[in-house]
Order: structure tokens, then sequence, then C-alpha cells
């Protein structure tokens, strides 16, 4: 015969003391019930199993008389007493709240007309450069919000006409209603569905917005991008989002950064990467180049003897700092470049010179653990 799973005492479901006094009983329960709520819960597949736990332990604790049998007898003297919680006949986690509390989250904790609600946050995106995010540059950006309705100035009513408390209401912004559970009749708060909770409506609604105090219109800014910032990077522009409700402030703007592709550069933090191809003699005799570099071509020595994928720096010459005044560098990445397709004469050149060259000129500063470490480096 298989045995009853254990129970977990009803005080170590709450978390209180044996000698909690009601509103700590209360309390409890409802921070428990913060916690599992489905809208703040939805990854946790016993949220559902783990609020009927705490319900049950709520039903017999805030009860004065199945309390003083449950600390007397425990489970099975309430089960003697014909005590039997059943939450099945409910269809989900959200009706259980409704039982309880009389509907979400805000019923459930308080109820009442609501205050100022501020607006949401938009975000929008905005491309530039690499030459732009180095230098700075202001967008011109474009999207839709949530505004004040200028025709009734926010109150929802045609201009010159009245506003008079919500009659369903009764100005209080709330409805109240008793549902009979299982544990009785409970008292429920929910916000009033004529008013929206503000507890008064107009008698002759804004033709503009229909009563609602919000029109949803194209909005244009002009953001300055700072100089340095890098791609996925946000710029916060406070008080262009949504108009908030009931004299509630708006939300922010959310500027998110994309940086296009240099194809001349490689971003490395506040350092710029390049290369430079040169040829096997150019590498050995010296050569005078130019590279790239955010402000145009700029001359740059490549000392005899260059080997292949030797870095060249250029200090100063990469992005500005997004929080300082200091510069990253310019990494010259030189590419010895072989020849290919050599003429006949071309070929006796190479010839000669392959002829006479001697160790010393083939004595390389690197041995031959640091070569492949570095030729692996740079695959």
């Amino acid at each position: 015969m298989s045995q009853a799973p254990t129970r977990r005492d009803y005080y170590d479901v709450l978390g209180v003391p044996r000698d909690a006094d009601d509103a700590t009983i209360k309390k409890a329960f409802r921070r428990l019930a913060r916690e599992l709520h489905p809208d703040v819960n939805k990854d946790d597949p016993a949220a559902e199993e783990k609020f009927k736990e705490a319900a049950e332990a709520y039903e017999v604790l805030s009860d004065a008389e199945r309390r003083a049998t449950y600390d007397r007898y425990g489970h099975e003297g309430l089960r003697s007493g014909g005590y039997a919680p059943n939450f099945e006949s409910f269809g989900s986690m959200s009706d259980l709240f409704e039982a309880f509390f009389g509907g979400g989250l805000g019923g459930a904790f308080g109820g009442g007309r609501s205050g100022p609600i501020q607006g949401a946050d938009i975000q929008v995106s905005a491309e530039v450069s690499l030459v732009e995010a180095a230098h700075g540059a202001p967008v011109e950006l474009s999207f839709d919000a949530v505004v004040t309705c200028e025709h009734c100035h926010g109150n929802g009513a045609e201009p010159g006409t009245p506003i008079e408390t919500c009659p369903k209401c009764q100005g209080t912004g709330t409805l109240r209603t008793v549902a009979r559970t299982l544990i009785g009749q409970v008292m429920s708060t929910t916000t009033c569905d004529q008013c929206g909770g503000e507890g008064k409506v107009a008698v002759s609604p804004c033709q503009t917005c229909h009563g609602r105090g919000r029109v949803s219109a194209n909005q244009k800014v002009s953001v300055d991008i700072p100089a340095g910032i890098a791609d996925g990077q946000r710029i916060r522009v406070s008080g262009r989002g949504h108009a908030g409700e009931r004299g509630g402030p708006p939300g922010d703007l959310y500027v998110l950064v994309r940086v296009r592709e240099d194809q001349r550069f490689v971003r490395d933090g506040d350092d710029l990467v390049t290369a430079v191809d040169i040829s096997g003699p150019q590498a050995a005799l010296g050569v005078h180049v130019e590279v790239p570099t955010l402000d145009g071509a700029q001359p740059l020595e490549v000392p005899a003897g260059t080997q292949p994928h030797d870095t060249l720096v250029l200090r100063g010459q990469g992005m500005p700092s997004l929080r300082g005044r200091r510069h990253g560098d310019l990494r010259v990445v030189i590419n010895v470049v072989t020849p290919r397709n050599l003429s006949h004469a071309q070929r006796k050149l190479f010839e000669q010179l392959s002829e006479s060259l001697t160790e010393e000129n083939l004595h390389s500063d690197e041995g031959v653990f640091a070569k492949l470490r570095r030729a692996l480096h740079h695959r």
C-alpha cells in the first residue's frame, strides 16, 4: 500500500512562529501570494501547488477554531473534524487568486482609486557610422508615442463641458463585490470600469481623444550621439516616452545605438585595428606607406626587416573614450604578400637573391615555437 505524502507544518509553510498573531499570519500569506502570483511567476511550474499549500495554511491559521484544533491534534485532527480543502474546482492559478483576492495582483493587495501613473518607456534604434561614433553626431529620430490630448488638455472632456462624479462608483474609483468561496464570503475590490479609477467622468467626452485624455502622435526628436559610443549601447532621453495617466509623468525614450561596420577597421575597445599589404622586398628594405585613420590617410614608415604580421602602433589614433579624454590607438598589422605570377626576368632576380642570402639574413629573434604561436594567433 502506498504511503500518503508527508504534509508540511502550516507554520513552516507561511514562515511564522507558532505564537504569531492574526496580523502576522495575514502579512505572511500576502507576502507569499505576491511571490507566487502568476503575473510575476510565469516560469515556475510549481507555483500553483505552492500557492495552494500557502492558501490551505492560511485558511486554517486565520480561523481561531481550526487553528486550535491543528495546534492540539495536527493534520489528523483537522481531517477527523471534517476539514478537507479542495481547490480542484478552480481552473487555473488566476482563478485561485480571484477567489481569495478578487482579481490580479493590484486587486489582491489593496485596490482603491489609482494615483498618478508614469507613462511607459519607448525604445528606438539609431544607426551611425564608425566615424560618427568617433566624433559624435546629432541624429533625427521619428517615432509614434502616446501624448496628452491638446484639445482637452488631458481631462477627457470637450472644452467648456463639465466633469461629474462617476455614477457607478460614486466617486470612489472602485467597485466592491462579494463572492462565495471555499472559505466563505470574500469581499473583493476592483477598479471601476466606467471611470477607469478616476472617480469622475466627462459629461461630453472629448471628440479628439474620445474621453481618454491621450492620443497617439508622431514625435520627432534630435539626439546627440556622444563621441566614443559603442554598438549596442543605449542613450536615455528623460521625459520623451509615452504620456502618463492621471497627472503622472511621461516615460523615457531609450535610443539603441547601432554602429555600422567600417571595412577599414576592426574595433577592439577604444583601439582600432587595420591591415596594410606590402611586398616581400618592401618588407626587407623598408617602405613608406599610407594607412587609413578616422581623419584620413596618414603616412607610416615600415622599417626594414619587418616580418609578416608585425604590428605598428599609431598612438592616439583610435576611438575616444566615452568617459574620459584619452584616445585609443590604431594598430597597423603588416601583411607581407608573397609575389605570384613572376615573369622570367623577375624569377631570375629572385633566384640571384636567394643564392646570395646567408644565415645572417635569415636569422630570426624568435624561436620556432614562438613563430608557431604567432602564426596560430593570426589565423
